[in-house]
């Protein structure tokens, strides 16, 4: 009885039509948005805590994550171009493994895109701090960590925080953009996805040429088991060309600019990850135990310590102005998976109510900006970044499961793009998101079981009965 609720391909898309948000993006603004939303905490921010948990083999756990990502992004792109509406995996999952899992899959995508634009929004906040810090404005330091996380005092002393206003206001603000309108947030994202990228390319100019062999000895300190684990984390450098495929139902020609958009922002930021990861190692090393390690702005602090002090900072400002670009591509999809839920009655019915001026899900989105910017203030950034990538990593093993089941049940459907060796590549990617799953740290596990019991719970208590394919 569970998997009895199926909602067709072409009800999907009539419901769409019927109640749909407006067209207004190319492939170029999608493109961008993959960027703006891959490109930040990941690799500005978590670079330390790849070397905390592998060393210098975070090169092979930039690689792993690279290549689960690849194979997920060719299954991503099958279904994306055949099913061009809001909701992402959640829509997906709808239409081949029924209700009862897309409901599963759209309550872990919470966790992916909630909180993984709260992790964003405190990776921020380092910089920023540290920032204001340097110049003589620096807030209090009770204001500039969570309750969670700890501070590092000028003694050397850890204290915990108490309250991230920078990485609050920054979500406030976030929010506020995507209440005014899609289109005008796109604009914004592609300006700020021209500064990361220069700011990553001044980089690799100045660390590069300072990369020195004695810096990857030893390769592995903490053996396969620290590079697995940081592949686990790392991942979430990747995370986000996914969200391409929320904005599907505001895309013109979503059959072929979308593919467009989820494979070439990967690409993009896979060649920029790996010449980072390497000048970032080469330069100053990454051992467990290191100075890099210990950074929360572990970019600007290797230029610091190659005698680059004002690159430094500039890489840092840059960092400043372009990560709220990530946050806001979160929260953007996190409230067009919640608008379609709503649609299909699994959310309550104001999730779906669309501004009369701004054409945007206003109401969800303003509700999604205070929830996110609440997870900023308080917990820090390694945490928010690993239980986001168990929600995204449950949500990419379904989805690849579905893109095979159609093949089987619908293979005369037209597929705008189709998967390239769909019985190799789709195993693949379910078997790398599933082995990068359970490389993730119990806690982070405990976290994610958790929210899924609460999910069922809310779902037989509350949704189930509301669901409008139930109801006629």
């Amino acid at each position: 009885m569970l998997f009895e609720r199926v909602k067709s391909l072409d009800q999907i898309l009539l419901t769409a039509e019927k109640r749909s948000l407006k067209r207004q993006l190319g492939w170029f603004q999608l493109t961008m948005m993959g960027i703006g939303a891959i490109i930040g905490t990941g690799i500005f921010v978590l670079t330390s805590v790849a070397a905390q948990k592998a060393g210098p083999g975070m090169m092979y756990s930039f690689i792993i994550a690279a290549v689960v990502c690849a194979l997920t992004a060719m299954v991503y792109a099958e279904i994306a171009a055949m099913v061009p509406v809001a909701g992402s995996a959640y829509t997906y999952s709808y239409a081949v493994l029924g209700e009862f899992v897309a409901w599963m899959v759209g309550w872990a995508l919470i966790l992916e895109y909630a909180i993984a634009a709260g992790a964003v929004a405190v990776g921020w906040s380092g910089y920023a701090n540290g920032f204001l810090a340097a110049h003589g404005w620096g807030l209090p330091a009770f204001l500039t960590a969570g309750p969670f996380d700890t501070i590092i005092g000028a003694d050397g002393v850890k204290s915990n925080g108490g309250f991230n206003l920078v990485a609050f206001l920054l979500s406030l603000f976030v929010t506020w953009l995507l209440v005014i309108g899609t289109s005008k947030s796109a604009k914004f994202t592609a300006a700020l996805v021209l500064i990361k990228v220069a700011a990553l390319t001044v980089f690799v100019i100045y660390a590069f040429p300072a990369a020195k062999a004695e810096n990857f000895v030893p390769m592995l300190p903490t053996g396969w088991g620290g590079v697995f684990g940081a592949s686990a984390s790392i991942f979430f450098a990747y995370v986000g060309f996914d969200a391409v495929s929320t904005a599907s139902e505001e895309t013109v020609n979503p059959n072929r600019n979308v593919p467009i958009g989820l494979i070439g922002s990967l690409l993009v930021c896979t060649v920029f990850y790996l010449l980072v990861a390497y000048a970032a190692v080469g330069a100053v090393g990454a051992q467990p135990d290191g100075v890099l390690s210990q950074s929360k702005e572990p970019l600007a602090f290797v230029l610091r310590e190659l005698g680059h002090g004002a690159i430094g900072d500039w890489v840092a400002a840059a960092a400043i102005i372009a990560l709220p670009s990530v946050v806001l591509m979160m929260i953007y999809g996190q409230t067009r998976i919640l608008f379609t839920m709503a649609r299909d009655g699994l959310m309550p019915k104001t999730f779906a109510e669309v501004h009369s001026k701004y054409s945007t899900p206003h109401r969800v989105t303003i509700i999604t900006g205070v929830f996110v910017a609440f997870f900023a203030s308080m917990f820090p950034v390694a945490i928010l970044a690993d239980v986001s990538n168990s929600g995204t990593l449950f949500a990419f093993f379904m989805v690849a499961w579905g893109v095979l089941l159609l093949r089987r049940r619908d293979p005369n459907r037209v597929r705008p793009f189709r998967t390239p060796m769909v019985w190799v590549i789709g195993p693949a990617a379910m078997g790398g998101s599933a082995f990068l799953f359970f490389s993730l740290d119990h806690i982070t596990l405990t976290w994610f079981f958790s929210w899924a019991a609460l999910g069922l719970v809310v779902y037989f208590a509350w949704a189930r009965k509301r669901s409008l394919l139930a109801n006629g």
